[in-house]
């Protein structure tokens, strides 16, 4: 593991592998990278580099809350710069749920870069785009309001963010209330601008504009619906559809941990796709 500025930003990153061509792996929600800990290692093995970060706002990251622009467009302009500051000038790039949305940004606003794309349980559906801005940007409006900073500090999202990185409890109950409220709000609104879409925050023409090879690995929960990943892969035109052996199923959200038994056949379509593009 390793720390690096990028942006005013002390982002931890860490490389698995030490030959072959460089992917990207980020994980869904606002985790820490080592959720993809064990896939990347799978990856690895198949002479590929793997990248695995903290985003910004994660992990063992810095902490910079602002509404310049929405969390997937700031951690893709984020990582573009990372793979510069380490000198990778031709990359891969993939993710799971926000992770998969923080790539496709990547493909939109860095396609010089960009070898191939791969997302997985790409975000989608009615289901989401009522659920996820009420879950988490309205919540933490409504927390901010009643019981201010020290009640947000307390909420699941920010009690794991300061698991792994305690002096973000600190910056968090030192922010203005009201400014923090500001930007979950224009946040909120970014995010509302995009939701009702079939692929989360972006538009079928951004899709089809998209011209790199794309691998596109559907979810199978109400958050990251099956349909939504064959849309997704049907929009992006030059691309190749994996659909694991499992099922949608009407819950909410399927954790990442419950696709472990999958990340060995995972690895396999992945490694694929990426030594054949550079071969």
């Amino acid at each position: 593991m390793a720390k690096i500025n990028i942006d005013n930003i002390n982002i931890e990153y860490e490389i698995i592998g030490n030959s072959g061509p460089i992917l990207a792996l980020m994980p869904g929600a606002r985790r820490g990278y080592l959720e993809m800990k064990t896939l990347a290692e799978k990856i690895s093995k198949n002479n590929i580099r793997v990248l695995l970060h903290d985003r910004r706002n994660t992990g063992a990251s810095d902490m910079l809350l602002d509404d310049n622009a929405t969390e997937e467009v700031v951690w893709a302009d984020e990582l573009h710069n990372l793979f510069k500051a380490i000198g990778e000038e031709k990359v891969f790039v993939s993710g799971s749920s926000s992770g998969a949305r923080t790539a496709l940004m990547y493909a939109l606003r860095h396609p010089e870069s960009l070898l191939g794309l791969i997302i997985m349980r790409v975000t989608g559906g009615k289901f989401a785009a009522q659920r996820l801005p009420v879950n988490y940007y309205k919540n933490f409006i409504d927390i901010a309001r009643k019981e201010g900073m020290e009640g947000v500090a307390k909420t699941p999202r920010f009690l794991e963010y300061i698991g792994t990185n305690p002096s973000v409890y600190k910056n968090l109950i030192n922010m203005d209330k009201e400014l923090f409220i500001k930007v979950q709000s224009n946040l909120l609104d970014k995010f509302l601008n995009g939701a009702e879409l079939p692929v989360m925050g972006i538009t079928e023409s951004e899709l089809n504009s998209i011209k790199v090879p794309s691998l596109v690995i559907p979810g199978n929960d109400n958050t990251h619906n099956s349909e939504s990943g064959k849309t997704a892969s049907v929009m992006l035109g030059n691309s190749e559809l994996h659909e694991l052996p499992i099922e949608d199923v009407d819950v909410d959200l399927i954790p990442w941990s419950q696709w472990y038994d999958y990340e060995n056949e995972i690895s396999n379509v992945m490694s694929r796709f990426i030594n054949n593009i550079a071969s």
